[in-house]
């Protein structure tokens, strides 16, 4: 029981660091570079396409390959998303989500792998986006 609770500890570990590590190889943690790839109607950079279809890609067939498993295999269960329809709420944090995307040019994931750089930008942008969060939990109520 204890190389499985070993295991189970060091496999986000190493996801983390597997997808940190793409991140920086694939540019996406540069807010230049996404800011370029969002800019459709200028010096638009489609490269970012490439990242994201093939994220796209892996993580679609790694879930139907999970669903024909009962159990993870470093796991006791699947945890799958209990929300599902389309409401006000989600769509009013997509807009936002987006808009900060578009602004910053970063998004949670590359900002957090960003930190490790300690350039004040990132900081303040990964303060900002956790004091949002937590206003939002507040103010808003958790998701349901």
């Amino acid at each position: 029981m204890k190389l499985k609770s070993t295991i189970t500890t060091l496999i986000p570990f190493f996801g983390g660091t597997l997808f940190g590590v793409g991140l920086l190889i694939s540019g996406m943690n540069n807010p230049a570079k996404v800011r370029g790839f969002l800019d459709i109607l200028g010096a638009w950079q489609p490269a970012l396409i490439a990242v994201m279809a093939s994220a796209v890609l892996i993580f679609g067939l790694a879930f139907q390959f999970s669903k024909r498993r009962k159990t993870p295999w470093f796991g006791d269960m699947f945890h799958l998303p209990s929300l599902s329809d389309i409401s006000f709420r989600l769509l009013a944090g997509a807009v936002l989500f987006g808009i900060g995307w578009g602004l910053i040019g970063l998004c949670p994931g590359p900002a957090l792998v960003d930190l490790a750089s300690l350039h004040w930008p990132a900081i303040g942008f990964v303060v900002a986006m956790i004091t949002g969060n937590r206003l939002a939990h507040y103010l808003v109520g958790p998701a349901r």
